[in-house]
């Protein structure tokens, strides 16, 4: 895949299984998980919390839900009959902060280089991620233009509405022809590029496996023609 970075102002990223293997992060707080547990088994529902929160959020990109940073937490609760403060502890714990100490490790090769590359040519980058990505970025060492994620209040949607994406056009004063998002889920962030109609890349299984944005690091500092 090739792109013709002239005609690029901002380049757009999802984070989670974007900008790291996030099957490598699972596998490693799922051993986190259980180690913790097993030591704690009285605590265990909060295994329960996490993957009914999981489900739940899931179903909600097909919803039009309002408020929705309270509302991801409410549900969860609902279902579960646990407090909403107590459901935000426990993912805030274990989906939020825990796994930052890790990121590092599994991220895709090359991808800070690709990063350096694209703002020395003076293209802004963006994050659009349905998490807040803030300090998934600062562990990763990654600096972006403008994080934003779907539970803002500026943005309050989850992808495959663009809402996020339009956020990020007006914020930079450029046009969807003038943007590139990259993501790893078609019915989401692919669904949500189109919805926009903004040009998009969505990772595959073999770009994972491979140098892939060393290749575009090196394609971004090659000069092309005008």
């Amino acid at each position: 895949m090739t792109f013709d970075w002239n005609t690029i102002d901002v380049v757009i990223f999802d984070v989670d299984g974007t900008l790291y293997n996030q099957s490598r992060l699972r596998r490693q707080m799922t051993r986190s998980l259980l180690s913790h547990y097993a030591l704690r088994p009285w605590q265990a529902y909060d295994l329960q919390v996490i993957r009914i929160f999981r489900k739940e959020r899931e179903k909600m990109c097909l919803d039009q839900v309002s408020n929705l940073e309270e509302a991801q937490y409410q549900r969860c609760a609902q279902k579960i009959n646990v407090a909403p403060q107590k459901v935000k502890q426990i993912i805030s714990k274990w989906m939020y902060q825990a796994p930052l100490p890790h990121l590092q490790a599994c991220s895709y090769p090359g991808i800070q280089m690709f990063f350096n590359a694209m703002k020395k040519r003076g293209i802004k980058i963006a994050i659009y991620s349905d998490y807040p990505a803030t300090d998934k970025l600062a562990a990763m060492g990654l600096e972006a233009d403008l994080v934003v994620a779907s539970t803002d209040e500026s943005i309050d949607a989850l992808k495959p509405n663009p809402a996020g994406l339009s956020y990020i056009l007006t914020t930079f004063n450029t046009t969807p022809e003038r943007c590139l998002f990259f993501g790893d889920r078609d019915e989401l962030d692919g669904a949500c590029a189109r919805q926009a109609g903004m040009p998009y890349y969505i990772l595959t299984e073999t770009d994972k496996q491979t140098n892939f944005y060393s290749a575009l690091a090196e394609s971004v500092a090659t000069p092309q023609p005008v």
